[in-house]
This record gives structure tokens, C-alpha cells and sequence, in this order.
């Protein structure tokens, strides 16, 4: 169950009836590629409209025409539409949770009449070629280049991922984070404890833990947000994280999510893979939340350590993110 949205303001506030219409009828074009838009498509679009554009009036999916890319491109002429645009109706191709080529091929002729070429672009037209073995390695180059903050020069990523096996482990370090069972309820750093602890993950400096410079930041995102570690709360907060750190949001941190959790593509050795995971409905709401929240846990600024003993109603109020969360415990 969802908390109320009232408080996060749409991603685009500033469309007209007509953009949105329009943005919206290419999302519905995309949908309805070789059959009419299914159930989650509708209830994607709605959401769209909603938490994107702002608007909860009343929805009649059927009264929304699908348009052509030519009229979509004179809809949008003169704005700074066009790249969000393309992001979303390239969502729309996936939604179904099908790796479909005619859906894609739609989703190009949208961005080839907006003028955008983006990566991502370069990555699903690939991907429907076949060459899904060179498309999750550069998947994998963007998401590194976006943790990390600088190019990634091809190293391992599963050593980069894991790198505390053997001699590398460091059991202080696992002392230092196991103390923060210590502090009070209601701190960040025992809620981020209670959600290593829920969830048996080791932490940094275990054998099997996962690097901190990945899982600090990361986690923080599932405590500050509250999404699960299920298949639908990983897309969730990857979709918040592509708002909050747009770097790469697209190759690098979406696509890649909607492939492992929703495609069934298993990107790594360490990454896992699920089906049908996108919700339709939360997905957009993330994405919105994402980009109003004023804190960014990867960018080289944040520290941890500094905000465990930090309220977690309180460093989400100071992050524009809802007191309790995102979602009802």
C-alpha cells in the first residue's frame, strides 16, 4: 500500500495539455504495436500522467489518441521535451516484459523524428538485433561508470563487486558496521543494520559482501526510500537512483534493472534475474520522488558514517523525501 503522493510535484510541471497529450499518445502507440495496449500499459500510462505530468483528474485511457512521430515532433517543437520524451515511451516497450523488436523499432522511429540519438538508444536497437551479449557488457561499463564516477577501463566487475574474498577480508570493518545495532531505534544506521540483518547480507569487509563503495550507497537508497529487496523494489530503487544520480540514468541504472528483474536478463555473475517485475504504477511515482529528493548517496560528497546517528524521519524530511518512507511498512 502507497502512502499519499500529494507531496511529490511532478517531474514536468510545465507541459501543455497538448505535449502531454501528446507524449502520451506516442506512449500509447508504442503499447499498441501489433496488438491493443494491455492492462499494465494502461495502468502504466495513467501513472505516467499522474505522477510525471501532475494531472489526477479523472483518466479515460480510450479517449487518448495514439499519434504518429511526426506529430509528436510538432507537438513538442520549440521545448525541451524531446529527451524525456524518448525515455518514456522507451519504457513503454518494455512493460509487457518482452524483449520485442517491432516495439522497439517504433520506439526508434519516435527518436529518430525528436532528433535523439542517445546511448540507450544505441543499446535497445542492438538488443533487438540479437547482440544482447555486447549490450549487457556496455550496460555493465555505464552502471560502473556511474557508481564509481569515472571510465571504467573493462576490469572485472564480479572481483570489483566482491572484493573482500581470501586475504582482503577485513573483520574490523565488519565489527565497526555490526555496532550499529547499538544505536537507538530510529536512526538511520540501525534502520541500515535491521535491513543488512532482514535481508543476510554481509557486510563490508565480509567474504561475500559486496563492496562498500556499491552497498553503502545503494542500501542507503532502499532505507531512505523503504523499498524491498524484491525484483520489484530493486527496479524501484534503481529508477529513484537514476533520478537522483542522473548519470547514465538510462544504460546505466533503468534499462539495466528492467532487463535483470523484468526480461529475465542476467547481467553478472553477482546480479540476479526475475520476470515480470516492473510495477506500472510505482515505477513513475519513483522516478518523480528520485528527482525531487535533494540528497544524491553517490555522489563523492555523501558520508555515511557521518548521518547513523541521524533520525531517519528526520534525514528524510532533510532530503525531501516523505518522513516515513515511500511505501507503508
Amino acid at each position: 500500500m502507497t502512502t499519499s503522493d500529494d507531496w511529490i510535484p511532478p517531474l514536468i510541471d510545465y507541459a501543455t495539455p497538448k505535449q502531454i497529450t501528446g507524449i502520451l499518445g506516442a506512449m500509447r502507440a508504442v503499447a499498441d504495436t501489433k496488438a491493443p495496449a494491455s492492462n499494465n500499459d494502461r495502468r502504466a500510462i495513467a501513472s505516467a500522467r499522474r505522477y510525471i505530468f501532475g494531472d489526477k483528474d479523472v483518466f479515460k485511457f480510450d479517449t487518448l489518441k495514439p499519434i504518429t512521430p511526426e506529430e509528436l515532433a510538432a507537438a513538442l517543437e520549440g521545448t525541451n521535451l524531446n529527451e524525456n520524451a524518448v525515455k518514456f515511451i522507451t519504457v513503454m516497450a518494455f512493460v509487457d516484459g518482452e524483449l520485442d523488436r517491432a516495439k522497439i523499432a517504433s520506439v526508434l522511429d519516435y527518436a529518430g523524428a525528436l532528433g535523439m540519438h542517445q546511448h540507450y538508444i544505441d543499446q535497445i536497437n542492438e538488443a533487438a538485433h540479437g547482440r544482447l551479449g555486447e549490450v549487457l557488457a556496455d550496460m555493465t561499463r555505464c552502471n560502473m561508470e556511474s557508481i564509481t564516477g569515472k571510465a571504467w577501463k573493462s576490469e572485472d566487475v564480479n572481483r570489483w563487486l566482491l572484493p573482500y574474498a581470501g586475504d582482503h577480508a577485513d573483520p574490523s570493518e565488519v565489527r565497526r558496521f555490526k555496532m550499529l545495532a547499538d544505536l537507538p531505534q530510529g536512526t538511520f544506521g540501525r534502520a541500515f543494520y535491521d535491513h543488512f540483518h532482514r535481508n543476510n547480507y554481509g557486510f563490508p569487509g565480509d567474504p561475500q559482501a559486496l563492496n562498500a563503495k556499491f552497498s553503502l550507497p545503494h542500501d542507503s537508497v532502499h532505507v531512505l526510500t523503504g523499498y524491498d529487496t524484491t525484483p520489484r523494489g530493486e527496479i524501484l530503487v534503481s529508477t529513484f537512483t537514476a533520478a537522483m544520480h542522473p548519470y547514465f540514468p538510462m544504460g546505466g541504472h533503468i534499462l539495466p534493472v528492467i532487463f535483470s528483474w523484468h526480461l529475465m536478463v542476467q547481467i553478472n555473475e553477482v546480479a540476479h534475474s526475475a520476470k515480470d517485475a516492473l510495477d506500472p504504477v510505482e515505477f513513475w511515482r519513483a522516478w518523480a520522488a528520485g528527482a525531487t529528493a535533494t540528497i544524491d548517496t553517490f555522489a563523492p560528497e555523501y558520508d555515511f558514517w557521518s548521518r547513523v546517528e541521524e533520525q531517519l524521519a528526520d534525514f528524510r524530511r532533510g532530503s525531501a523525501i516523505l518522513p516515513q518512507g515511500l511505501v507503508d511498512v
